[in-house]
């Protein structure tokens, strides 16, 4: 029963949080041309090398963050990625009018802070203070406080 209640939601969170991550660095993989075409977009050093560190962080640490080891360094290193990535990929703020017309500014406008909700997410991750199990939401479902304390014994 404290499977159910206690581990099962945290493991279920955050696979739901993560799992675009190892199908992302797949994807890099297997169209490894079009995925080096987009990153040449700008001018980054050792492109190449940049890619195979995407495609590590990308693989490895959605793993340490859905079995709990190091996962709070697995989800700053996987935030500041989302960052970065929204800032180099996905600029916006280049296309005029990016907000009135239906293309690659306005995509690029809901892909940066879709980057940035991620990085929050993982940033929540973080700093939590660890799972407190499906009892206390259920017991004080409109307070955050049981969620910053410690699960009592």
């Amino acid at each position: 029963m404290n499977f159910l209640l206690h581990t099962a939601p945290d493991i279920l969170a955050r696979v739901l949080l993560v799992c675009m991550f190892p199908l992302s660095a797949y994807d890099k993989i297997v169209h490894w041309r079009e995925a080096m075409a987009q990153e040449e977009t700008e001018p980054l050093p050792f492109p190449e090398a940049l890619m195979v560190v995407a495609i590590a962080i990308e693989a490895l640490t959605p793993l340490c963050i859905v079995f709990g080891w190091h996962d709070r360094l697995a989800a700053f290193i996987l935030a500041g990625f989302c960052v970065v990535t929204a800032i180099l990929f996905h600029p916006f703020w280049k296309y005029p009018h990016f907000w009135r017309d239906a293309g690659d500014g306005r995509q690029h406008f809901w892909d940066f802070f879709k980057n940035l909700c991620l990085a929050g997410g993982l940033g929540l991750l973080v700093i939590s203070a660890g799972p407190v199990g499906l009892g206390a939401v259920v017991t004080h479902p409109l307070s955050n406080a049981p969620y910053s304390a410690p699960p009592s014994p």
